[in-house]
This record gives structure tokens, C-alpha cells and sequence, in this order.
């Protein structure tokens, strides 16, 4: 009688099952973003599902095992295929909100250059692979000559350290290329919390706190505590949970509203010294924009943007721009969202906070959403509504 223990393939259990079906969830959201892209020739849509690709293939080397795969079969070469994903996850999140935060994005030769470790790795193991199959009893082994004399004790630690290293640097950038982008668009809407990008923020935040989740279980694991399979299972639970959040939060969030309005211009700086402030911008055209928001009240429309108002007052963009920063000494979101302020207070002294809340004035005054107005209230008056409500209206 054999004292080995019998394994089986597959072995749907509790670490199993969890993973399996959140990785098949997540393939399914692959598939959905390719059509999506299909359909649309939304770059974005191609990229997300390539990084929730990336991501499901290390979730399905892991679920395997974790279904008795390597333990029935202990001949499987799996070892060779399991890469450090962050050399080519980390460049493919930064490109990923380029494309979102570009007007007009294409993804060119030059963008190659960010996945040349990646692309160098590949070959790296194809080619130790291709050595290692060439050696007498490779067949009846999971690691060859290479991998054990070569990858394990050399190579892989080098990896490990260049796998946290670009994960980041590049998240450090894209957050860094978020924050800018998110600053410019004040120049041109005047309520940015739709087009703040909070998809994009979670997105960066919840990569973010994988990241770390896996430093510091890396870390434990090499100098506190060897940690079993089944130990580093959270890990891949937790990214499995992240692939399905970002899937759901991807496939049916629209990023293309921006990429309608291409920024051809670069608004001027805010003229801060007062000698300074009319330079460039006569009394009569400050005199005409404030005549119109005054008369036409275009703030009302929560969607108004740099590009509709000078329309309608006959200009161009960076002639309103340079008026509203120069003459107004603002942004053009502050600018808007001082009249739209005004008004709600206006609203508040003819009593209509007895008839409607707070928020709801405050969206008949053309703002969009609670969390803008709170923000644009307390930036511009130092106060909350609700103080100032109370405080100021008898």
C-alpha cells in the first residue's frame, strides 16, 4: 500500500472555488471590454482588457494549483511561465490613463520602449525553456538544468526586486499624470466632479493598495516568516476581487466624454500682481462676459464648459480664458462657480430652503452633484451651507 497521498485534479475546495469563479468572472469582463472596443475603437476599452487579461492569467496559474493541478501532475512546467506581472501591468495602468486623459490617444512605436523589460523577460524564459527541453529526462521533471541553476538563485531574486521597483514608479507617474490633468481641466468645466475621473482615481487607488498589500507580504515572507501556499492565498483572493471590482467599474463607465473636446490650447497662468491683472484684456471685453453671466445666467447649465461659453459670446477660447483668468484673476471653474454660489445664496434670502433641501437649490443653482457643491461652497466662502445657513439667514 502507497503511504503517498492520492492527489486529484480538479479539487474544488474552499481556496479554489472562490478563485475559480472570480477568474472566470473576470475573462468574462475580458471578453466584454473586446467587444466593447469592437464596437467602439475606444483604445481604453482595448487596454483595460488586456491588464484584466494580464491579471487573470496569474490568477489561473494560482487556481490551478490550487486545485490540484501541479500536485497531480508534478512534471508541469509552470514555473517558467510564472513572470513578475508588474514589469508590464505597471507601464499598461500608466498608458491605460494616458488613453483616458488624452484627447486623441494612439498607441505608437515609442510606447514599446515602457515594456522592454517585460518583452525581455519573455524571451528570457522562452529561451531558458527552450535550452532546458533539449536535456536528457527534462520530461520527467518540473524545473530543468536552467531554471535551477540559473533563474531560482540568480535571476529570480533580481526580478522580484525590478517588479517592485516599476510598480512604483509607475504608479507614482500615473498618479502624478492623473493629479495634472486633473488640475488643467478646472481651465475648461466649470463642475468637475464627473469629469474629476473618480473612476480613474479608484482605479489607481485600489492597484495602489494591492501593491503594497503585496510588498508587505513579500517582506514578511522573506524575513519575518516563510509563509505557506495556503498563507499567500489572500493575496490572490484579494486581487481576484480587485479584477471583478475594476471589470464592473470599467466596462460601464464612460471615458469618452473628454476625448470629444481636444485642448488645443493652453490657458494662461492667473496674473496674481495687481499691475499685472488687466494685461492684455480690455475693461470692455471683462465688462461683456460679466454682462452676460449676469443677464443670460449660462452657470445655470451644469454642463457649461469653456468651449460653450465663448461661443455664445462670440470669442474664442483663449481670449475667454485670458479675460476670465486676467481680468477675474480666477479659473475658469472658480469663475463659474462663484455665480452658481451667488445664486444659491440669493436663493437662501428669498427662502426657498423652506420649500427644498440644500442640495436641491443647490442643483437649480447648476451644480451637479453634493460633492462638488460642498467642496466649491467651503473653498469659496470658508463655510459649509449648513453654517452659513445658519448663521446668515434669519
Amino acid at each position: 500500500m502507497s503511504l503517498l497521498p492520492a492527489f486529484v485534479f480538479p479539487n474544488f475546495n474552499i481556496h479554489s472555488t472562490p478563485l475559480l469563479i472570480l477568474v472566470l468572472q473576470g475573462l468574462i469582463f475580458v471578453g466584454l471590454l473586446l467587444v466593447k472596443y469592437a464596437k467602439n475603437k475606444n483604445p481604453s476599452d482595448l487596454l483595460l482588457a488586456l491588464i484584466l487579461l494580464l491579471v487573470c492569467y496569474q490568477q489561473t496559474c494560482y487556481t490551478v494549483g490550487f486545485m490540484g493541478w501541479y500536485d497531480t501532475f508534478r512534471n508541469t512546467k509552470i514555473n517558467y511561465w510564472l513572470m513578475p506581472i508588474a514589469l508590464a501591468l505597471g507601464p499598461m495602468i500608466y498608458i491605460y490613463v494616458r488613453s483616458v486623459t488624452t484627447s486623441v490617444f494612439r498607441f505608437t512605436r515609442k510606447d514599446l520602449r515602457h515594456f522592454i523589460l517585460a518583452i525581455a523577460l519573455v524571451i528570457y524564459r522562452v529561451s531558458i525553456y527552450t535550452y532546458d527541453t533539449l536535456q536528457t529526462g527534462f520530461d520527467a521533471t518540473q524545473n530543468g538544468v536552467l531554471k535551477l541553476a540559473l533563474d531560482e538563485p540568480i535571476v529570480l531574486p533580481i526580478l522580484n526586486f525590478l517588479n517592485f521597483a516599476v510598480m512604483l514608479l509607475y504608479l507614482a507617474f500615473t498618479f502624478q499624470l492623473f493629479y495634472n490633468y486633473r488640475n488643467k481641466i478646472q481651465q475648461y468645466f466649470s463642475n468637475t466632479y464627473k469629469l474629476e475621473l473618480n473612476w480613474i482615481l479608484s482605479f489607481l487607488v485600489v492597484f495602489t493598495a494591492l501593491f503594497l498589500y503585496g510588498t508587505i507580504q513579500t517582506l514578511i515572507n522573506e524575513y519575518v516568516t516563510e509563509l505557506s501556499y495556503k498563507q499567500q492565498w489572500w493575496l490572490n483572493l484579494f486581487m481576484a476581487i480587485i479584477t471583478i471590482y475594476v471589470g464592473i467599474r470599467g466596462y460601464f463607465t464612460d471615458t469618452t466624454k473628454l476625448k470629444r473636446l481636444n485642448f488645443t490650447f493652453t490657458p494662461n497662468p492667473i496674473s496674481i500682481p495687481q499691475v499685472e491683472k488687466d494685461k492684455g484684456v480690455s475693461q470692455e471685453e471683462i465688462d461683456h462676459v460679466r454682462t452676460y453671466m449676469e443677464k443670460e445666467k449660462p452657470y445655470l447649465n451644469p454642463e457649461l464648459n469653456l468651449s460653450d461659453l465663448a461661443t455664445a459670446l462670440d470669442m474664442s477660447r483663449a481670449q475667454l480664458s485670458q479675460v476670465i483668468n486676467n481680468g477675474f484673476n480666477k479659473n475658469f471653474n472658480d469663475f463659474v462657480n462663484s455665480f452658481r454660489i451667488d445664486t444659491f445664496k440669493e436663493k437662501l434670502k428669498e427662502g426657498k430652503h423652506k420649500q427644498l433641501s440644500l442640495l436641491g437649490i443647490a442643483y437649480d443653482s447648476g451644480f451637479n452633484s453634493k460633492a462638488t457643491f460642498n467642496r466649491v461652497f467651503k473653498k469659496l466662502t470658508s463655510t459649509s451651507p449648513t453654517e452659513y445657513l445658519n448663521s446668515h439667514i434669519q
